[in-house]
């Protein structure tokens, strides 16, 4: 555990040209590759540092194996995914969450009957601006 007591680091001004987000609901859904992808809150909202992305991925969902130079944490909201990274295959279950790493090769599918949600953070953010451009409104 750390001793923050001695502690000497000083707090920067708030910025005020950034505002509040609030995620309403009735965002627009993306279709990427058989999935619905929902951006909750894009760099936009957060001068670029992450992006915040509902996922339903429906059974024999998820994306082909790839890789990318941002970190990608997800959280298993419902369902399971099976998820392999560097090669390594593993099970991914609600409540679980798993961080990739930027660069590591890694895809997630849903092997279920029934459909998952999956809550991701990508870092820094910038992806949702390629799903808008490439891919349609489901």
């Amino acid at each position: 555990m750390t001793d923050l007591s001695q502690a000497t680091t000083t707090i920067p001004a708030d910025d005020p040209e950034r505002n509040l987000t609030l995620a309403q609901p009735n965002l627009p859904h993306i279709g990427v590759v058989g999935d619905t992808y929902t951006i909750l809150v894009s760099g936009k909202d957060t001068a670029g540092h992450y992006a915040l992305i509902d996922m339903h991925i429906p059974p024999g969902g998820g994306p082909p194996p790839h890789r990318h130079d941002f970190e990608e944490m997800f959280s298993v909201l419902e369902g399971e995914i099976e998820a392999t990274f560097r090669g390594k295959t593993i099970i991914i279950q609600a409540g679980t969450t798993i961080n990739i790493p930027a660069n590591a090769p890694h895809q997630f599918q849903n092997k279920g009957r029934q459909p998952a949600r999956l809550l991701c953070l990508c870092s820094p953010a910038g992806v949702e601006k390629f799903f808008k451009e490439v891919f349609h409104r489901a």
